[in-house]
C-alpha cells in the first residue's frame, strides 16, 4: 500500500536553500540572523529567564530554511551573541549568557530549529495546518525541556519547572499557533505564485 501524500508533495521550502548557490545561502544566513536578533528584542523581563519571541523566530527559521540551513543560521546567530554582538534577549551579548540561567535555552535553539525543519521537510508545513502547529509546538517543547534541564542544574528541578517552564507554557502554545498561521500564509502565497 502506498502513501496518499508523499513528502515531496507536502514539503514546504519556499526558499529552496538546499539548491541555491553559496552566495544565496550566505545571504539567507545573514537575513535569518537579523530576524532572530530582532525577535530577541521583543522581551518581557522575568527572572531567571525572560519571555521573548525567540522561539517563534527559531521555529520559523527552521521551518523555512530546512533542518540543515536552519541549524546553521541559528548557530551563526548564537555565535554573533557569543562574540559580543547585541543580538540576544533585550540586546544582551557575551559568553556569560551561555553559562547562566539562559544557557540551556540558548543551546536548545539550534536543536529546536533543526527539529521543526526536519518535520517541515516531511510535510509538517503550512499546507497541513495541524501538523505545522505540532511542529512548532515540538520546537517550543524542545526549548523548554533542554532549557529547564540546564536550569535544574543551577537551581534544582522543582524551581526550574516553576520558573523555567510553567510561566512559558501558554506562550509556547500561542507562539506555535502564530507560527503555524505564518507558515500557512506563506504556503498560500507560494502556491499562488506557482500557478
Amino acid at each position: 500500500m502506498t502513501a496518499l501524500v508523499t513528502p515531496a508533495e507536502t514539503a514546504f521550502s519556499p526558499l529552496d536553500l538546499q539548491n541555491r548557490p553559496l552566495l544565496w545561502k550566505i545571504g539567507a544566513v545573514l537575513v535569518g540572523t537579523l530576524f532572530l536578533a530582532l525577535a530577541s528584542q521583543a522581551e518581557v523581563p522575568m527572572i531567571p529567564v525572560p519571555v521573548t519571541l525567540q522561539t517563534l523566530a527559531v521555529g520559523l527559521v527552521g521551518a523555512l530554511y530546512g533542518w540543515r540551513m536552519g541549524g546553521i543560521t541559528i548557530a551563526a546567530w548564537l555565535a554573533e551573541g557569543a562574540m559580543g554582538l547585541p543580538v540576544l534577549a533585550g540586546g544582551a551579548a557575551g559568553l556569560p549568557h551561555f553559562f547562566g540561567p539562559t544557557g540551556g535555552y540558548l543551546f536548545a535553539f539550534p536543536v529546536a530549529g533543526m527539529i521543526v525543519g526536519w518535520l517541515a521537510e516531511r510535510g509538517w508545513t503550512g499546507r497541513r495546518m495541524g501538523l505545522a502547529f505540532l511542529g512548532m509546538l515540538a520546537c517550543n517543547a524542545a526549548c523548554l525541556l533542554l532549557g529547564a534541564a540546564w536550569l535544574a542544574l543551577l537551581i534544582g528541578a522543582e524551581a526550574a519547572f516553576t520558573a523555567g517552564v510553567l510561566p512559558f507554557l501558554l506562550g509556547a502554545v500561542l507562539k506555535s499557533a502564530l507560527g503555524a498561521m505564518v507558515l500557512r500564509l506563506l504556503c498560500g502565497r507560494t502556491r499562488r505564485a506557482a500557478e
